[in-house]
């Protein structure tokens, strides 16, 4: 008679023991995402000072100053230079990481990735359906469902690494894979619902760029016999010229980045494999340009977007009365992690498996609260959602702060003494 397989082993298809590659791999991740989050939270709330302060004029003068070649329709204000340009590089990575999980991660197998595929999706739907079945009344509201779907991995990433040094290593794990499938759904949004008009002739011209983009890429040895760390050197023009068509086109040129992250070889050719064959040009990519998107772009964009003017007790008063506000405050700490435990617990029934041994419903619940920080991605959509200046582009851009604040809060509290927990617990295994 067959053996059934234990508890262990069946939860091993959702939470896989990690090697030590991988696990120095996440502990790289959170240590980099964790000054970039925590530089992001820096700018943006000097951001917010500035423009409730007596230099808000200066301030918005600045984010509105207009440079570039006008004939190309780049004559951008550096507000939109940091939507459009830098947030690129951010999703240049995201393409890198998409990249990474499906070709050697966590997303190779269906029975590893259908738990945060899954999850994801719950994260998605309920908190759309919550601000809908709030704000829904006003059709201009109503553009703003996709607001608080999207999370914001650097700043999530952020508050796990500086309040979870003792939390399992399958619980982060599950918390960057969940953000990484989160940031393809909200890629999706971008494309398909921020996309009202197509210019057909640069959006073909950007898809040739790109092809040629991914054939250099894929084999730059062969075309200049450059070592991987030098291949930048000729994909970074191209690069941009990909992301200028994609802008002509009508598609938030953001989208061009992941479509590039997406040519990148993630693993060498066979007869380079091996030892002496060094990393991948995926790894060199991303270990090249993290500290630009996390150290620079990320952040400059935060302080550009993040400035709002409240207008005093009066203002604020009025834009928590708003029902966009309060739908997306509502639908980011309150429906993301219902959706997240919903949809983790629906799959994992379904699937008949268990949870990794070390972990609880309430460390999921947790990882849900972490996701509920939208800032980044959500300020992004917030801009492509309202018109610029508009009562509602304000009011959404308060409560995306307001409720990744507080989401950060309670996931803190949370996840702060589930940490402590664990630390008791490898204490007393230790005297044991």
């Amino acid at each position: 008679m067959a053996k059934k397989p234990s508890r262990f082993a069946r939860v091993r298809n959702i939470f896989p023991t990690t090697s030590r590659a991988e696990s120095l791999r996440v502990g790289e991740i959170l240590r980099k995402e964790a000054v970039g989050g925590i530089l992001l939270v820096a700018l943006a709330a000097i951001a917010l000072v500035l423009a409730n302060s007596p230099w808000s004029d200066a301030y918005f003068s600045l984010r509105d100053f207009e440079i570039g070649y006008e004939p190309w329709h780049l004559k951008l204000s550096l507000g939109a230079w940091a939507a459009d340009g830098l947030l690129a590089i951010f999703f240049f990575l995201v393409g890198l990481e998409l990249k990474r999980e499906f070709v050697s991660g966590d997303l190779r197998q269906f029975s590893t990735a259908v738990v945060p595929i899954v999850a994801a999706i719950g994260g998605v739907i309920v908190p759309a359906g919550i601000y809908l079945a709030i704000a829904a009344s006003s059709p201009d509201a109503a553009r703003g469902w996709a607001i608080p779907t999207a999370t914001d991995i650097a700043f999530a990433v952020a508050v796990l690494a500086l309040i979870g040094s003792h939390l399992p290593s399958a619980l982060r794990v599950f918390l960057l894979t969940l953000a990484v499938v989160d940031d393809l759904i909200a890629i999706g949004i971008i494309a398909i619902f921020y996309t009202e008009t197509i210019d057909l002739l640069p959006l073909v011209a950007a898809l040739v760029v790109i092809v040629i983009y991914g054939v250099i890429a894929q084999r730059y040895r062969d075309f200049f016999h450059l070592r991987p760390s030098a291949a930048w050197l000729i994909l970074l023009p191209i690069g941009v010229i990909a992301w200028a068509f994609i802008h002509a086109s009508g598609i938030h040129a953001t989208i061009a980045g992941v479509l590039l992250g997406f040519t990148i070889p993630v693993l060498h050719k066979r007869g380079l494999r091996g030892p002496d064959a060094g990393p991948g040009l995926a790894e060199i990519f991303e270990h090249r340009f993290r500290p630009l998107s996390t150290g620079f772009a990320v952040p400059i964009f935060a302080f550009f977007s993040a400035g709002v003017a409240l207008g005093g007790a009066e203002g604020i008063a009025s834009a928590f009365a708003d029902p966009i506000v309060i739908g997306i405050i509502v639908a980011l700490v309150v429906g993301k992690p219902i959706g997240i435990t919903l949809a983790t617990w629906a799959i994992t029934r379904i699937r008949r498996i268990d949870l990794d041994p070390s972990l609880r419903w309430i460390d999921i619940t947790g990882v849900g609260l972490l996701a509920g920080i939208g800032f980044t991605v959500s300020l992004l959509v917030a801009e492509l959602s309202f018109a610029p200046g508009s009562p509602a582009y304000d009011h959404a851009k308060v409560a995306i702060l307001a409720a990744s604040v507080l989401a950060a809060t309670v996931a803190s509290i949370l996840l702060g003494s589930r940490n402590r927990r664990y630390r008791k617990m490898a204490l007393a295994d230790e005297q044991n």
